[in-house]
């Protein structure tokens, strides 16, 4: 029975904390909260829903996940990839059927870390992370050229290609100021980590920079130019700084069964970007994070948000790359950022009203590049064909379908080419004449060093590698050819010694084998069986069909025991 697995890293660190650590985590915590700011009410406009809402599930989120999560040092709250996630299921089933999918999703990924998948989870082979990844860049970016340039447009399409369609057909409608916004927002950003280096405003975000400058720009061109066409966050929604009460939204059977395949992607979804947050940081401060517990705490977050108007969540690689660059090394500096944002949000909200839409699609353009891990999706080209296979599949459905499809087939594409590249690591070898003790070292311990002649009428095999499914075809395949090769042995000798498990198509190919062997006149002996297997085909009643004195513990004994059978045959 397994045991369950939560300990979360605030209790650990804090045994030994002191005042020292405090203020270190103190300066992480506000700087990092400064950034999740414009990121929090972008990815919540970008996502379909009102900017507070992001800001809610950056300050809930971001407080349960420091507080219950596996790592000393993730930040938890609304990331780049649930962008399109979110705006599909709010199209398809309304903010409603969000916020049951991301209770779902809370439950699942709870289940997750109380199952121990953690580990198994940080597995999902990476071109699949790459290509929904730059999938997901792609659209993002492809998401905000309409704000980007101010464009007048009816509607927007949903579809990746007639979206760029319609771009195309509203290009005579670009509004230059606005263009001005969003193009000067892009170029604020990517210069300002260069600008500045070497002064005190250096551990300030560009993204807020850009804010706040472009907002500034907005207000005086709107005041003595008369420009009027920028279109602000207050022109599109109405801001509210008043903290929501909590709602649990009524669940029936038959919603729950239509928002399972959404909960799911959003549940993996949040598994993956959360692990690989948390590895990536343990790489950076040499610590090693509890996956199980991060999941649960993560499940958690994903069933508070919601019940707080809020989206769903996962762990930030760039909010907690920040914390770690900025001396946060404990989850304190995790909560002082969701208080930070709580003030922000109580205190300054009223003032996100001023903030152009143009500069908030210049920031997100900024994150799907940074997402789009383009140099990473070059180096996997020079990789095998199956995994440059993987990648283009898994790329090409998240933009052209949507992500639930891209993991759904990825993940199916990355099984069947692990099964393949499993199967192809089995190998069966005929072995003649004799073998030779010096390549065969670990089964000649209990005999002797001479080689080990093969007497005329006994056949040996050797299988090299799990036993399943794929070998144990691949294995028949091999006996069938033979069999029109070679005459017709008396004793077949199977050595297993190098087979470290065997599925149920494996013992019902060897079964098989068995039975038409014992039908053409052939005894079989196995070899070398390793007590794991030996318990599986002791249950599938081997010890019966074969006889006990034909499982055999190493090659030496086997040999003498084919010996004895042609003895046997030759008296009858």
């Amino acid at each position: 029975m397994t045991t369950l697995e939560f300990k979360p890293k605030l209790l650990s660190t804090l045994k030994n904390y002191n005042r020292k650590q405090f203020t270190t985590d103190l300066l992480a915590g506000i700087i990092v909260g400064i950034v999740a700011l414009p990121l929090a009410i972008a990815f919540g406009i970008a996502s379909g829903v009102t900017p507070e809402k992001g800001i809610i599930t950056a300050i809930v989120a971001g407080l349960i996940v420091s507080v219950l999560g596996g790592s000393k040092v993730q930040i938890g709250g609304p990331t780049g990839a649930f962008i399109i996630i979110i705006y599909g299921i709010i199209q398809q089933y309304g903010f409603e059927g969000l916020t049951i999918a991301t209770l779902m999703a809370g439950f699942f990924l709870i289940m997750f870390g109380l199952l121990h998948l953690g580990t198994i989870i940080k597995y999902i082979p990476y071109p699949i992370v790459v290509g929904f990844t730059s999938g997901i860049a792609l659209t993002i970016f492809t998401t905000q050229i309409k704000d980007l340039l101010g464009m007048t447009m009816s509607s927007v399409p949903s579809d990746f290609v007639e979206k760029w369609i319609a771009y195309f057909s509203a290009f005579p409608t670009i509004d230059v100021w606005s263009a001005a916004v969003g193009i000067g927002s892009v170029i604020v950003i990517a210069i300002w980590p260069k600008v500045s280096r070497k002064t005190a405003l250096g551990k300030l975000p560009g993204s807020l920079i850009a804010i706040i400058l472009m907002t500034i720009a907005a207000l005086l061109l709107k005041q003595y130019a008369g420009v009027a066409t920028i279109e602000t966050i207050g022109d599109r929604f109405s801001i509210s700084s008043q903290l929501p009460g909590a709602q649990v939204p009524e669940l029936t059977w038959d919603v729950v069964k239509m928002l399972v395949s959404p909960a799911l992607t959003i549940a993996i979804l949040g598994a993956i970007e959360s692990l690989l947050s948390a590895t990536v940081a343990d790489g950076v401060i040499g610590d090693r994070h509890n996956s199980n517990t991060e999941l649960i705490a993560q499940g958690v977050a994903n069933l508070a948000s919601p019940i707080f108007g809020g989206i769903p969540a996962t762990g930030a690689i760039a909010r907690t790359m920040t914390n770690i660059n900025n001396g946060g090394r404990t989850p304190v500096a995790g909560i002082v950022h969701a208080a930070v944002l709580l003030l922000i949000f109580l205190f300054l909200m009223p003032l996100a009203q001023y903030i152009p839409m143009a500069c908030l699609a210049g920031v997100l353009v900024i994150v799907s590049y940074n997402m789009s891990g383009w140099r990473s999706f070059v180096s996997i080209m020079k990789n095998p064909k199956s995994d440059v296979i993987v990648l283009w599949v898994t790329f090409l459905l998240t933009v052209v379908f949507d992500l639930t499809v891209a993991i759904e087939v990825g993940l199916i594409c990355a099984c069947l080419l692990f099964m393949r590249r499993m199967a192809e690591t089995t190998d069966v070898k005929v072995i003649s004449d004799e073998i030779n003790p010096e390549e065969e070292s670990s089964d000649f311990q209990l005999g002797n060093l001479e080689h080990l002649t093969i007497p005329e009428g006994v056949e040996v095999y050797e299988i090299n590698g799990p036993y399943f499914f794929g070998a144990g075809n691949k294995f028949e395949e091999i006996m069938g050819a033979l069999r029109h090769q070679r005459s017709k042995p008396r004793v077949r000798i199977i050595r297993m010694r190098k087979v470290p498990f065997i599925d149920s198509t494996g013992i019902h190919n060897l079964t098989n084998l068995c039975l038409m062997s014992q039908q053409e006149g052939i005894q079989v002996v196995l070899s070398g069986v390793n007590p794991k297997v030996q318990a599986v085909l002791h249950r599938a009643g081997f010890d019966a069909m074969l006889g006990q004195d034909n499982i055999c513990s190493h090659i030496n004994v086997a040999l003498e025991r084919a010996g004895q059978l042609l003895l046997e045959n030759d008296y009858r």
